[in-house]
């Protein structure tokens, strides 16, 4: 597991006891406009010529605009990890808002294997950020909706506000679950509010069933060697950047080439053969809960469609 951090204060020591200082948000946004003018370039009107190459690029497709960068728009910031503001496609604007984190994260610990917790009682803080890192407001639970370790390593807690209410008061709108499995080789960018920083890789695969520790989690997203996630980016979504929505939460990564330890997961394929991976992070998929969202953002784990583990699930099972 990315390990629950206590405090900015520990997790700073934390960095600069491997030589690395708190990233901060201008430095990791990618965001800025590419088509601006160019410096002390006189603006005139467009020549034949360049009206007949941007109609030919309309035509051939090469005039559609590309996809904006992913910026922290949307993330908070927990205690101890990373987490965002998340909806399904069909939630309402005044329907309760949902944060959504990793189950490891919880304020009162780990669950156990075959724990999952459902509506139970809360009262944390989240700190909003805006698209350039800052924070912009405290938003408060009003309870876990849903938590757990089995099978996946996911939080969902309810929030004080509704959708519409966050973004009236701070113009921030919820990140969107994508509600189908993602593919191999998609563009991916894990966006932590506890770091303000964000990474950014594809996906190189699904692994069947992962390992670590006690736990055992099922189709986890493996990312390529570019997504270097560390400590304190537990439960950041991870987001396609093709699309802008959230295809899975990060959770975990091999530190030292341990096999099946905790912060040492294992892949274990269809045929029980194991693979050590030193250094390779992964995420939990998401698409699999959104259909146990319904109307008022309440969890129905008995929904058709509802890929989440109900309470008295067995692990690993």
């Amino acid at each position: 597991m990315k390990k629950p951090l206590v405090g900015a204060f520990a997790a700073a020591l934390l960095l600069a006891g491997a030589g690395a200082a708190p990233a901060v948000a201008q430095g990791d946004v990618s965001a800025q406009d590419n088509h601006s003018a160019t410096p002390g370039k006189a603006a005139t009107g467009s020549t034949e010529a360049e009206s007949l190459g941007t109609a030919l690029d309309e035509v051939l497709g090469k005039g559609k605009q590309k996809p904006q960068a992913v910026d922290f728009a949307g993330t908070v910031a927990l205690s101890n990890c990373s987490g965002s503001v998340v909806r399904t496609p069909d939630a309402q604007p005044g329907d309760p808002a949902l944060v959504m984190s990793n189950g490891h994260c919880l304020e009162g610990g780990m669950p156990g294997p075959g724990e999952v917790l459902v509506d139970q009682p809360s009262s944390r803080t989240f700190d909003l950020l805006d698209a350039s890192g800052a924070e912009v407001g405290t938003l408060k639970a009003s309870k876990l909706a849903y938590g757990t370790m089995t099978d996946t390593d996911v939080s969902l807690y309810e929030l004080t506000s509704t959708y519409e209410q966050i973004e009236s008061e701070y113009g921030i709108k919820a990140l969107e679950l994508n509600a189908e499995h993602p593919t191999a080789g998609t563009a991916i960018t894990v966006v932590s509010g506890y770091w303000k920083k964000t990474y950014s890789c594809n996906i190189d695969g699904f692994v069947p069933t992962l390992k670590e520790g006690d736990w055992t989690w099922k189709d986890s997203v493996r990312y390529t060697d570019a997504c270097k996630t560390i400590g304190g980016t537990s439960g950041s979504p991870v987001v396609d950047d093709a699309t802008g929505k959230v295809v899975a939460v990060n959770n975990t990564g091999n530190e030292s080439g341990e096999e099946c330890t905790v912060n040492n997961p294992c892949e274990v394929d269809e045929n029980g053969e194991i693979t050590v991976r030193k250094g390779i992070n992964y995420a939990q998929q998401t698409y699999q809960m959104v259909p146990c969202v319904g109307a008022g953002s309440k969890i129905d784990l008995s929904a058709e469609g509802c890929g989440l583990p109900k309470p008295g699930a067995v692990a690993g099972k």
